[in-house]
This record gives structure tokens, sequence and C-alpha cells, in this order.
């Protein structure tokens, strides 16, 4: 009975949908020598048929889009203006179907040579703009396809993202997520601030946050989780949102935090009183937070597809009101993926995917019965080595891949886990969860076209280096538990470190709570009290872990350390006054001089022989060297580990 009400209500949405569908008037597609114009009744966009760009955006007979001064305001960063050859055409006309949809496309013939230049840099490549409209869509879609033929030569892709410019005259505030959700500073406020340490960093001088610094990176967000984000108008009650379906085509994975939205921070030195326009950014790759790698080599037949993501409008009461909207078109467009009416482009449909299913089982002997919290498992591409192109050659993990898709999605708490609409290929399968160190990777799985797979039972033995003696904060991949951790996303905390840590962090193992004695950045050590910019050096830090132990230990022991913020040449340890090595090579990430979290995330570990611990009071030192303010690592956790039955090192060494 309850299935046939369910059956019958769920018919009366579907026929209500259908009629407002049928009553919103029909697409149409215009054209002249320089545009085209896309029309439903709701939003009208118009697309430049030279690169691509989105040159105007109505909703509601307003503007949304910055067009007074002359500059690129809607553009993919690689567009189609320098092409040798540019095609631009109807892909779908809505007078073939009804007024259903229409769709046009602007695609830039390389013929080998570089494209797209502008903000994104150049790459050899042939690149396709779309734009798509539907009937009674409150938005258009866009998206860009990439083509790399063997007769090509070797390139890279450089920043690359799609880029909003809005009216200043209609949006005041930006919603990110719950954390940044408000009313945000005038362009006013903006070019009569005066700049910090970085160009990006302004102090207001004016306005309601006066005396507070403005950074754009301070609206960072994990990509993974943020699927909705935009720009609201109080007065007017309009919305604009940036909204991804899926986050495969972008790069990094479910821990990739990238600049979302801001107001505009170019810097004119001849013109300081520019405009600075409200910005709305979707970035698939770039070089933040440790960045990613898209090096294409010549023999490589490389195609990737940008999208669809939808550009929506909406209008409602209140910011608040628009953005919780904003949110559930979001969930819609994640069940409507992959969207049927995409053609013409390396874009399998429904039919030509497949769910990879399994259930992950934690097998640790040293934490017996412990459930797994925010489980993440994905399909990625094998690490392999880039081409080398202008960037190192380091291998190339799901942190930094921005070449290939990748499929992610959060298990449930006993392990389960269902990956749905992925492509076929060849894949690696990883999993990560908080409160586990390390990472599961299961290789060579290979998925066919439209045929379902099921891992079954999937066991992970996390690496252990010997019975933990102690350990501090959590495995998550991210400083958010350390203090002032869940407050990251302001200017300047490594200006406030000596004033919270006058005598640096002194934390006692089983005594201090690292929720309140481990500061979340391990940072040079500000000494000018008057120092206000963020600009100058510090000096070293030492931290200290004091730990007892009953007996006198032997054998082998392991600090383990997970890093997700780098901006440190080195990190040092000592033991009771006695090195226990140096861990170099770090790879810079630039996240703490970029206000985040975490970066790209990696395990250097410091192995010595345990007999240099003794019963009673140890005392363990961190230090980083001198240097900018910035220069410093943020923890993601600590532990130490010790097999008394392995030989001792000859002397002690850091992992690479």
């Amino acid at each position: 009975m309850f299935f046939q009400k369910f059956t019958v209500a769920g018919m009366a949405l579907l026929l209500t949908a259908l009629l407002q569908a049928a009553a919103a008037p029909p697409v149409t597609v215009s054209e002249n020598a320089g545009s085209f114009i896309l029309d439903n009744g709701i939003v009208k966009a118009r697309v430049s048929k030279n690169s691509g760009d989105l040159i105007s955006l109505e909703y509601k007979n307003l503007e949304l889009l910055d067009v007074r001064d002359g500059r690129q305001i809607a553009y993919w960063s690689h567009n189609a203006a320098r092409g040798r050859r540019i095609i631009d055409r109807i892909t779908i006309d809505p007078q073939t179907n009804g007024g259903e949809r229409g769709e046009v496309s602007i695609k830039g013939i390389s013929g080998g040579n570089p494209m797209g230049g502008g903000p994104g840099g150049s790459v050899v490549a042939d690149i396709e703009i779309r734009y798509a409209l539907g009937r009674g869509d409150p938005g258009i879609y866009t998206y860009c396809a990439f083509s790399h033929p063997t007769n090509y030569p070797a390139t890279s892709v450089g920043e690359a993202r799609f880029c909003l410019k809005l009216n200043d005259d209609l949006f005041d505030w930006m919603t990110v997520d719950a954390n940044r959700n408000l009313k945000m500073i005038s362009a006013y406020d903006w070019n009569h601030g005066t700049q910090m340490n970085m160009k990006e960093a302004r102090r207001m001088n004016t306005g309601i946050y006066k005396g507070e610094v403005e950074h754009k990176y301070d609206y960072s967000a994990n990509q993974f989780d943020v699927r909705a984000w935009g720009w609201s108008s109080s007065a007017r009650h309009v919305g604009v949102w940036l909204v991804n379906p899926s986050v495969e085509y972008l790069s990094g994975g479910p821990t990739k935090f990238e600049l979302s939205a801001h107001r505009d921070a170019t810097f004119n030195l001849r013109n300081p009183n520019a405009p600075a326009p409200p910005t709305l950014l979707n970035y698939w790759r770039s070089s933040h937070y440790g960045g990613s790698v898209c090096n294409i080599a010549a023999t490589d037949a490389w195609t990737k597809v940008i999208g669809p993501f939808l550009i929506y409008c909406n209008s409602g009461n209140t910011p608040d009101a628009m953005w919780r909207d904003a949110l559930a078109q979001a969930g819609k467009e994640s069940e409507a993926w992959p969207f049927d009416w995409v053609e013409g482009v390396d874009y399998p449909h429904k039919n030509e995917r497949a769910t990879v299913a399994g259930k992950i089982i934690l097998d640790d002997s040293q934490t017996p019965g412990w459930q797994m919290t925010n489980l993440l498992v994905g399909l990625t591409a094998p690490d392999y080595a880039p081409a080398v192109i202008r960037r190192s050659s380091r291998r190339v993990d799901w942190q930094t891949d921005a070449k290939n898709y990748q499929f992610w999605i959060r298990a449930n708490a006993a392990g389960n886990f269902s990956i749905p609409n992925v492509r076929p290929g060849n894949y690696s399968l990883h999993a990560i969860a908080d409160g586990v160190l390390g990472e599961l990777t299961v290789t060579n799985i290979t998925v066919a076209a439209g045929k379902n797979l099921t891992l079954g039972k999937i066991n992970w033995r996390p690496v252990r280096h010997g019975k933990q003696l102690w350990d501090i904060g959590i495995p998550n991949r991210t400083g958010a538990e350390f203090f002032k951790g869940d407050d990251y996303f302001h200017w300047g905390w490594y200006l406030q470190y000596p004033k919270l840590f006058p005598h640096n962090v002194h934390f006692v193992i089983g005594k201090s709570d690292f929720r309140k004695d481990w500061f979340f950045e391990q940072v040079p050590y500000n000494t000018d009290t008057n120092n206000v910019t963020g600009t100058g050096r510090g000096d070293s830090t030492m931290w200290k872990v004091i730990f007892n132990l009953t007996n006198a230990p032997h054998g082998k022991a392991t600090l383990r350390l997970a890093l997700c913020g780098v901006g440190a040449r080195s990190l040092s340890g000592s033991l009771n006054d006695h090195s226990i090595g140096t861990i170099n090579n770090l790879a810079y990430n630039a996240t703490i001089n970029r206000d985040g979290i975490a970066g790209t995330w990696c395990e250097r570990d410091l192995v010595f022989d345990a007999s240099l611990m003794q019963a009673g009071t140890n005392t363990l030192e961190l230090t980083i060297p001198a240097g900018s303010l910035t220069s410093g690592i943020i923890y993601d956790y600590l532990r130490l580990e010790l097999d008394e039955n392995a030989p001792p090192p000859e002397k002690p060494f850091a992992t690479e």
C-alpha cells in the first residue's frame, strides 16, 4: 500500500515537473557575426564566437556580469582565440527538438601551435568550449574539451579554470560554506586598502571590516565537499553560483583545496583604483596547495572534458535562502550526472559507465575494533612519471594528477562503498580514513564499459614499524584538529603565534591536549612585535614533546611525521640532546602563506636507535630553521613507534 501511494505521489511530482517544463518558454539560439545568443525566458546568454567567452548573462532582466570595463568577464583560461582556425557552430539546435535544448560550440584548432594564452598560459591542443541551455533551466551549462593528437608536440597545461567577473552593482554577499557566508568588502574598500606581505592581501582602511586583512585565499575550499558556491545580492535578492555535478574532471582528489570566490585581487600599479569586481572560480588545474600536473607527451593521444557544470541563477529573500537553494540544485545535478544530452566529445553516457562496489575492512592489530570515519574511496590513474616539460619530474599520484579523471565516494561506517559512473579504464583503488595513518592502494582494477564491478571484501592493513608509544593529533590529512585549526582561514596567524605561545609549544604526552596545546602551524618565531604586515623573517622555532617510559628501550624507533603543509626547507629532530636526523628536500606546497589547512600530504619518518630513549623523562625537539614567517610546517599527525626486535640503525636517518 505504501509503495502504491509513493508511486502515485512520485508520478504526481513528475507530471507537475513535466507540465511546468512544458509551460516554460522554448529555448532559442540566434547569432550574428560575432556572437551566439541563447535564451529560454529565464536566462539569456551571449557567447563570443572568437574566444568562447561568455560576454553577457542576464537573469530576470538583470545583467549579472561586469560588462562595463572591456575586459574578459566570464572565460575559460584556455580559450579558442589563438587557434589557427576557429569553428563556431550550433551543436544542439532547439528548432529540431521543440525548443527543449540549445547548445553552441566554439572550437580552436591548434594545428600544433600554442593556444589559449591569457591568464592560463598556452597549451598545444585543440580547445572546444560549449554552452548549453535547457527549457526551464535557471542557468547555463558550460564545458571545455581538450584534444591533443599524436602529431602535436609535447605540451603542458598551466593554471586552468573557468572564471566569472560579476556585476558589482548587484552582488555584495559571498557564500563558500558555513564558515565563509558573509557580506563582503566593497571595491572601494579593496582599492583603498594597504598591501600586506602578498599582493593578494590588503588591510582594510574603510568599510565594515576596517582594520581586518582581506586575502583571496581565505576563501579556498575543499572541492570534493563544496559543490555550490557563489555571490548573491542582499538588495535585489538574486544570486549566481557555480555548481559542480561531479568532481571527476577536477584534480587532486577529495583532499584538494582550491580558490573558489573572492573580490578581484588584481593589483594594478598604474591604476590602483581599477575595478575589483566579485569573482567566481572553478579550478581544475593549479599550482595552489601543492598544485597538480598536466603534462602531455608528444606521443600522447590525450583528451579531457572539463564539465559540464552549471552557472546557476536564483532568487530568494535572503542570501542564506539562495545558498540553500543552490545546495539543493547541486544535489539534483549530481543525480542527473552524466548528462544524456552531451554528444560529440569524449563523454561516456550512463550505459557506457560502471559502478564499482566493495567493502574496506581495517586490519590493524594495534587498534582492534576501530571503526573508520570519513572513509574516502577512489579510483584514479596509476601513479606515473610525467613527461618532463618545464616542471620537475617527480612521480605523480592522485594528489597531484590533473591529466586524468578521478572517481571518489564517501563510504559508510561499515566500510561499504559504491562508486558510480566510472569511465572504462585501468585504475588503482585508494582508501583514506580519519584515524588511520597512510592509505590503502590496490592496483590493476579494470573497469569495462557498461559492466558493474564488485570487488568484494578488501583488507586494509596499515603500515606499522613497531609498537605505538604515543601519538599527537588525528591522521586526517589536515591540521584542523589543532589549536586554531578550526579558524585557519584568516590571514596572518604566523604573526599571532609568538603571542599565543611566547615560549613555543611544550607538549607533555598524557597531560597536554593537542586541541589547545599544539598550534596548527609551526612557523619561524616573529620577534618584531611591531610587525603588522607579515613581511620579514623569524627565528628558528623549536617545539618540545615530553614523554615518560617505564623502561629503557632498545632496537629501532621510528618517529612518523605526517605533513600537510610545507613551507620550510627542512625539519630537524633531536632526542635527549642527541640528533635523530633531519628531513630535507621537503616539497613546498604554499599552504601556510595561502592561509590553508591542507596541501599535498606526505609522510616523512625519522628512524633512530631506540637506546637514545631512557627510562623516565624523555625530551623530543622538533626544529624548523629561521626564515620568512610563512616558511613553516603544518602537521597532520605525529606518532612514535618502537620495534625492539629490529636491529638499531647505525646512524639516524630520514625517509625520502
